[in-house]
């Protein structure tokens, strides 16, 4: 179980006019003094950006899945022995092996497996090209029927897998494409690039000490036609231990509207942040 620090509840309570009976996030409470209030576009906006955080949420754990798989099949092919993934016993790692082409097939079933707290189904699919001489594999990420806590995700990935970086760390390069439906109807689809550098425990042999920086620019759009820019400002901590990122920030920019999202300085909890740009500040208790 992870720990999770608790603040100081603050006097003002936001109330979200028919936005809080779907948002997931249960309380949000505001740092302002208690006649200041979110105006209605406010709100819309704040209700939008974090529903861009749980994207964020949902591709963090599926990329760990997919890389720690990943890593595993090809450790194996190098030290000629069978992949021990250490997954859940209810997902099936099926590997199909061509030449130097490779299908892992990462199935969840149509029940759906319990995996760190959130229920997956469907399959996640990576394909690439082997060469033992490259310093670099171009992987293709898919998904078939694939939903995670009943948001079905659509779309994929592609990720530019680099062995040493200019840090000397290994890197990978992620463009993304993406929609997400929630179970409401609300829909959102996500285009740009990430990049996970690993920048910690590599080649431990312990996945759960495994730390990634994350940085990049991406672009959310919702089937109301509102689109929030978003690049990183300070770089994400990601621990593999934790559900959520640990620390580091994001600018968030749309038409009228500006702020920084912040997820603290390195504690592994579910609070996080959000400010303005006129300076309103507003705590965010993450799903």
């Amino acid at each position: 179980m992870y720990k999770l620090n608790q603040k100081v509840i603050k006097k003002t309570e936001l109330k979200l006019n028919g936005i809080i009976s779907f948002i997931l996030l249960v309380l949000v409470i505001s740092s302002c003094s208690s006649d200041e209030t979110l105006t209605g576009e406010e709100q819309q906006d704040y209700s939008e950006v974090i529903r861009s955080a749980e994207i964020d949420k949902v591709d963090g754990i599926m990329d760990d899945i997919a890389i720690k798989v990943f890593e595993t099949q090809q450790e194996s092919e190098e030290t000629r022995t069978l992949p021990i993934y250490d997954l859940p016993a209810c997902i099936t790692t099926t590997v199909i092996i061509q030449q130097n082409n490779r299908q892992i097939t990462i199935d969840f079933g149509k029940d759906g497996c319990l995996v760190r707290g959130n229920i997956l189904k469907g399959k996640i699919i990576l394909s690439y090209s082997r060469n033992t001489d490259a310093q670099t594999v171009f992987i293709t990420k898919s998904l078939e029927d694939f939903y995670f806590n009943n948001m079905n995700i659509q779309g994929g990935k592609t990720i530019l897998k680099e062995a040493s970086n200019e840090n000397g760390h290994p890197q990978f390069t992620k463009t993304l494409d993406v929609t997400v439906i929630w179970p409401n109807g609300i829909q959102a689809s996500r285009s740009g690039e990430k990049v996970r550098e690993w920048i910690e425990g590599h080649g431990s042999g312990v996945w759960s000490d495994n730390v990634f920086g994350v940085t990049g620019f991406w672009t959310t759009t919702f089937v109301n036609g509102n689109t929030h820019s978003y690049k990183v400002q300070i770089p994400l901590r990601r621990e593999v231990f934790c559900l959520y990122i640990v620390k580091g920030s994001i600018d968030v920019e749309r038409t009228n509207f500006s702020g920084v999202f912040n997820y603290g300085e390195g504690e592994c909890d579910n609070m996080a942040t959000f400010t303005f740009a006129n300076g309103t500040v507003i705590d965010i208790l993450l799903n």
